[in-house]
């Protein structure tokens, strides 16, 4: 019998920052990203939170110091995210309000 892998679904982001991303790296402190792996990319989904009445996707390519960063924007501002559609505009992605265009490094998505 194989096992259920169940993808967590927090309220919001600031309560999935603290309860899946600090107790991972609290468990894995050489880790930068949070699949484990250093490069490559993967359809694979860490999270759902809610945020603006939506749900969005955390891709497990999305390096930990982001989620960092947008968990500070997060204690700073009640909208720390832009919302912002797919290049094929039939999704929408988050971005971290301030965040520089390249190299961003943070993947979520609208489920």
């Amino acid at each position: 019998m194989s096992a259920i892998n169940v993808i967590p679904e927090y309220k919001d982001f600031s309560e999935f920052y603290i309860q899946a991303v600090l107790s991972y790296k609290e468990l894995n402190p050489t880790h930068i990203r949070l699949d484990g792996k250093m490069l490559g990319s993967t359809r694979n989904v860490s999270a759902y939170f809610w945020y603006l009445d939506k749900k969005w996707k955390v891709g497990a390519d999305t390096r930990i110091d982001r989620l960092k960063l947008a968990f500070e924007a997060c204690k700073a501002s009640d909208e720390p995210f832009v919302i912002k559609h797919t290049r094929d505009k039939k999704g929408e992605y988050l971005e971290i309000k301030g965040q520089p265009i390249r190299d961003k490094k943070f993947y979520v998505y609208r489920a």
